[in-house]
């Protein structure tokens, strides 16, 4: 490893970028890990949350490692879909490479999924059922992590890529990312599974996640800075909320102790 891009001024300057881009991006990871193994006893969650990001780094350095064979992912087109390009008048969005069929089944993947866990959140009779273990429960559990991780990592790499010029720097900074992930991961999982608003409102953002990665695989781009917006304000708001309900709290049990 080439020690001397990271003297420079310009090395730095990337690897700090590429570090918080990665962490950025891997958020959508840590959320849709915190759900997934909040269906695990409490004493399987930390191994599981683990041994994900550890699953999640492997897919990003092994993806990054064979660049060659990504970036082709992203320019050879596999099919094409002539009546979708007739409709749109854009004969590109027709042309689907291994990129997009990649982010299509993940992100199609992320909306049934996340709709799966509304409705047995609001719906569902089986609350108990998510504490529940086993090597069954556990493996499955980190099949679908995997699943995602291959997603998410994707399109971590292609940034990566884009971003930097240096294997060794893009090879650094994920490895801080995922570092800093996993010291945070336990904390954000006890505090989605703690509150169910909470918990709804990060569901929510995985299917708006899965419908943008969904969107991106038919060759329609969709800002992620608007998404990660949209997310922040929705979040700000509920963290409001709950702080409003925690204050009014003890004068209602005032107001029933006197009646």
């Amino acid at each position: 490893m080439d020690l001397a891009v990271f003297t420079s001024t310009e090395g730095v300057v990337a690897l700090l970028t590429l570090t918080l881009m990665e962490v950025v991006l891997g958020i959508d990871n840590i959320v849709f890990l915190s759900i997934l193994t909040g269906k695990l006893p409490p004493e399987q969650r930390g191994k599981a949350q683990t041994i994900g990001l550890a699953l999640a780094l492997v897919a990003r350095l092994g993806l990054l490692f064979t660049i060659s064979w990504v970036m082709k992912l992203d320019k050879n087109v596999l099919f094409t879909m002539p009546l979708i390009g007739h409709f749109v008048k854009e004969p590109e969005v027709a042309q689907i490479t291994g990129k997009d069929l990649v982010l299509l089944l993940g992100g199609l993947f992320l909306v049934a999924k996340s709709t799966h866990e509304i409705y047995e959140k609001l719906e569902g009779s089986h609350g108990g059922k998510g504490s529940q273990g086993g090597a069954g429960a556990f493996g499955l559990i980190l099949f679908q992590i995997v699943l995602l991780d291959l997603v998410f990592s994707l399109d971590s790499v292609i940034t990566a890529v884009g971003m930097a010029k240096d294997i060794p720097i893009m090879v650094v900074a994920m490895v801080v990312a995922v570092g800093i992930m996993l010291v945070f991961a336990g904390a954000i999982g006890r505090f989605v599974n703690r509150h169910p608003s909470v918990k709804i409102l990060a569901l929510s953002f995985l299917l708006l996640i899965g419908v943008m990665l969904s969107a991106e695989g038919m060759n329609q781009h969709v800002g992620k800075g608007y998404i990660y917006a949209a997310m922040a304000f929705s979040l700000m708001v509920e963290l409001l909320n709950m702080r409003f309900r925690k204050k009014q709290q003890p004068v209602h049990l005032h107001s029933e102790y006197e009646a």
